[in-house]
């Protein structure tokens, strides 16, 4: 894990996609690309939107490969794993809410379970644009966010992470929650 993480910043950009991918497919690296990120853009911070967006298209990148083994077949997977009564509990979220059950835990922080939904809306079908507009767009926040703290805070910024995460996390989540009710609020409205 060392060596991995040295490389990575020895790599800057790629090294956090490549972080990015593993963590976000078929590996675990809790929190060494948020950590990656603040070190980064801590040591340059004018290159905080390319440090932002490297670990975004990497962490999207594992989450489609995750996703596409799901909807080619994961049905059995995700069972196997999973009981059935909460893989049909989790397609008729994705039914009912659409991206926002992807999008909300995009956003949390580790150790929020992130991955069973990524399968989940492989299962539940959720159409392939859908899913990387939600992955894309919470993960860009998530991670530009976290930059954003490391150029205001510096190496207090970590400390800040780790006693906050959680708050911040669900601050975020709440937010994405309350604007996708507004949407489906809005939506139904339109209709009648």
């Amino acid at each position: 894990m060392a060596w991995l993480q040295a490389t990575a910043v020895t790599l800057g950009g790629p090294g956090l996609f490549v972080i990015g991918f593993l963590d976000s497919s078929f590996l675990s690296f809790p929190e060494v690309n948020d950590l990656l990120v603040m070190g980064l853009v801590m040591e340059y911070p004018h290159r905080l939107l390319y440090y932002s967006s490297m670990a975004t298209l990497g962490s999207v990148a594992g989450c489609f490969a995750l996703y596409s083994v799901a909807k080619r077949g994961g049905q059995r997977f995700v069972e196997k794993r999973f009981k059935p009564k909460y893989v049909a509990a989790g397609r008729r979220l994705f039914e009912k809410y659409g991206i926002l059950v992807i999008m909300v835990p995009a956003l949390l922080p580790p150790p929020a379970p992130f991955k069973i939904f990524v399968l989940l809306a492989g299962v539940a079908g959720l159409p392939t644009w859908q899913f990387l507009i939600a992955v894309s767009s919470a993960r860009f926040v998530r991670y530009f966010g976290e930059g954003l703290l490391a150029v205001w805070y510096g190496e207090r910024a970590i400390d800040f992470l780790h006693l906050h995460a959680q708050e911040i996390g669900l601050g975020l989540a709440g937010l994405a929650l309350l604007g996708g009710l507004a949407f489906v609020v809005w939506k139904k409205r339109k209709r009648v």
